[in-house]
């Protein structure tokens, strides 16, 4: 067992130490726990030692010998085939949130208390959530990037998970002080990957190729990677606005209005050449010095009067301001062919539109090297920690060369190894599995709510069949809205959650929180129309957590709220758990379209079979006959109510006509088996 059992020896011989003051929340109770507990409001204290030793115990007597439990799942199971995510419930984390708690009586968070206990989210902590996660029917964790983040230029209180320093390096505050010095946050991953394993659970990371930090740890080895402007520059940076074109995308046919805009004149001036380039001598000397410095970034910009450039969208005209916290990779060591004849002669590398669309805009000379350690990030997770599977951010937009040198280094080590495309058009599916991906995130997020405007039930019944490699289902992201926070509110979270549990070729995915009916958004990237006020729409203003974005601020979920859908999702999981080969195959599949909110998904095996019916209308109830001996050339039928008003069910008849007539409320989803 590695680094899982090196921590529970460790835990061991610290459960004797008295302390009884650490707090954690009823969710994270397992039900067989029998340490000592206190009980003080709403939460439960505990000794710490004694709390994690013991949920890693009850991990451990599912443990097989025989197995390496820090290789992929796949590995000890002996399968060679990505399929698995066709069957999957995923859980998608950010661990600084996710695992946060406040564990003291002061109910005031800070990053580490003043019992010295880190009260932001951890691996250890991680780690004691999966008896929760795994009543929910949970089979895979997705993980937000884990790598080393930057607190440079940040956004918040805290650096984005997406702003990378160091691709091989865990988040260093993922680690818990519990464990003090004895083991670092590498070690907490590697722990918490066996963990999950012997739980028969998968680990998916969040991987970003494109971009990284702007003091990212490869620049004091390869600063000609990146690209860089006068320092005196950077207040006025930003993308140019062209009022010759509109809100769209760089093309071939309009490059030379592009470059011929004056504000794309002024804005090349203001790129530098690297510092290595424009000095090798004072370069040297200036990584000798600062190699081991974490804030190199600071010396390096008063020592040569230049700095890596912040982010921007690649669409032309686009209102978002500059991406401050990243900076673009320089894919290419020359500029790109089609924008050659426009541009100065001696014209130091740039970002501009096309630039960073290179997989519609690439130079002649490849960045090579720099693309071989693109693409053994994923490999390196896999062989350092077994890891299972990875969503590749921005992919798409990757020259094709790359995005295949990715996708094919993973493939080799586990053809098993399930890689997801940032692809959020429904359209570009085929386009993706042709590019070697097993799986697509979609655009669920923003059909579901959409229900008078028939999105719902279009995704559900027109969209979803159609598609030949999985996709998303859920109904929020972590750049999303909040279920919660959309129109039905709490009716449209639970809906949502019976409807893409079985979704036809849907990968149920639950965003952290949403089990909790958290509302505040962890960022407000996708489907917002005010970002900047919509943040402040979801607490009331006296809640510490008021107007803060996960994705860059300290974060806390409310998970000591009695109100929530925990139940209801440890049934749905433990239902598609029970028919998950049925519902992964859609040549099983009968669809039955009632009205414009009404409708039923029936799988059926010739033995077997389920039947959800769904009725959209808020305000009025639905009658049901469903005609199943249509399809199944059957009159005689069992069946069972698994699910009904977002209960369990208990009752079971029996249907001689093959006609299943059933009532559904405004609002609900029910599910039945038959046989």
């Amino acid at each position: 067992m590695g680094k899982l059992n090196d921590i529970l020896s460790f835990l061991n011989e610290k459960k004797d130490s008295g302390i009884t003051n650490y707090a954690v929340p009823k969710r994270w109770m397992p039900d067989n726990y029998v340490g000592n507990v206190k009980l003080k409001g709403r939460k439960f204290f505990v000794n710490p030692y004694e709390y994690f030793s013991g949920i890693i115990e009850n991990i451990t007597q599912s443990v097989n010998s025989v197995n390496d439990y820090s290789k992929p799942l796949s590995f000890i199971k002996n399968e060679n085939t990505p399929d698995w995510i066709r069957k999957s419930i995923v859980y998608s984390a950010h661990v600084r949130m996710t695992s946060a708690y406040i564990h003291d009586e002061n109910n005031i968070f800070l990053p580490i208390d003043g019992n010295g206990f880190t009260q932001s989210g951890t691996f250890l902590k991680m780690t004691a959530l999966i008896p929760y996660l795994k009543k929910m029917g949970i089979n895979c964790i997705y993980l937000l990037p884990i790598t080393q983040s930057s607190s440079e230029y940040k956004k918040g209180e805290v650096g984005s998970p997406y702003s990378v320093k160091d691709f091989f390096k865990i988040e260093k505050d993922y680690h818990d002080t519990i464990l003090e010095d004895k083991f670092d946050a590498d070690d907490e991953f590697g722990a918490f990957v066996e963990a999950c394993h012997i739980m028969n659970i998968r680990v998916m990371l969040d991987f970003v190729p494109r971009t990284s930090a702007r003091d990212n740890r490869m620049i004091l080895d390869h600063p000609e990677w990146f690209y860089w402007i006068d320092s005196r520059e950077l207040g006025s940076y930003k993308p140019p606005y062209i009022p010759e074109m509109k809100f769209e995308q760089p093309t071939v046919e309009n490059l030379g209005i592009l470059y011929n805009s004056e504000p794309v004149k002024e804005h090349l001036k203001k790129f530098r050449f690297d510092p290595k380039t424009e000095n090798p001598e004072k370069w040297a000397a200036f990584v000798e010095k600062n190699y081991n410095n974490p804030d190199f970034l600071t010396e390096l910009i008063k020592e040569f009067k230049v700095i890596t450039v912040p982010g921007f969208s690649d669409w032309i005209n686009d209102p978002q301001p500059t991406w401050d916290d990243i900076t673009f990779l320089r894919l290419y060591m020359s500029h790109p062919d089609a924008a050659i004849q426009y541009i100065p002669e001696n014209q130091p590398p740039y970002v501009l539109f096309d630039v960073v669309k290179s997989s519609n805009f690439p130079g002649k000379e490849k960045n090579f090297p720099l693309w071989e350690k693109i693409a053994d990030i994923m490999p390196f997770y896999q062989r350092t920690y077994g890891i299972d599977g990875a969503r590749l951010d921005m992919g798409h937009a990757l020259p094709k060369e790359l995005e295949h040198m990715i996708i094919e280094k993973a493939k080799k080590f586990d053809p098993s190894f399930v890689i997801i495309a940032e692809e959020l058009s429904m359209d570009n599916f085929q386009k993706a599995k042709n590019s070697g991906y097993d799986g697509i995130l979609g655009n669920s997020w923003w059909s579901e709510p959409r229900i008078p405007e028939g999105w719902f039930k279009k995704f559900t019944l027109k969209m979803m069949p159609e598609l030949t490699l999985p996709c998303f289902a859920t109904s929020e992201t972590p750049d999303s809205p909040r279920a919660v926070t959309r129109k039905l509110r709490e009716h449209f979270s639970k809906i949502s959650a019976v409807v893409n549990t079985f979704m036809p070729n849907g990968i149920t995915v639950i965003n952290s929180g949403y089990e909790i009916f958290e509302s505040q958004p962890m960022n407000t990237g996708l489907d917002f129309e005010n970002p900047m006020q919509e943040k402040f729409d979801n607490l009331p203003p006296n809640d510490q957590f008021y107007g803060k974005l996960a994705f860059f601020d300290w974060y806390v979920l409310h998970w000591d709220t009695d109100h929530h859908m925990v139940k209801l999702l440890e049934l749905l999981g433990n239902v598609k758990n029970e028919v998950s080969d049925l519902v992964a195959d859609t040549a099983n599949l009968r669809i039955y379209d009632y009205s414009d909110t009404s409708f039923a998904l029936f799988y059926w095996n010739g033995k077997k079979g389920i039947v959800i019916p769904v009725n959209l209308n808020s305000e009025y109830p639905y009658n049901y006959e469903i005609d199943l001996g249509f399809y199944t050339w059957r009159g005689d039928h069992k069946v069972k109510t698994v699910i009904e008003n977002f209960r369990r069910g208990e009752s079971n008849w029996e249907i001689h006509d093959g006609k299943l007539r059933v009532s559904l409320n405004p609002t609900e989803a029910r599910v039945y088996i038959i046989e």
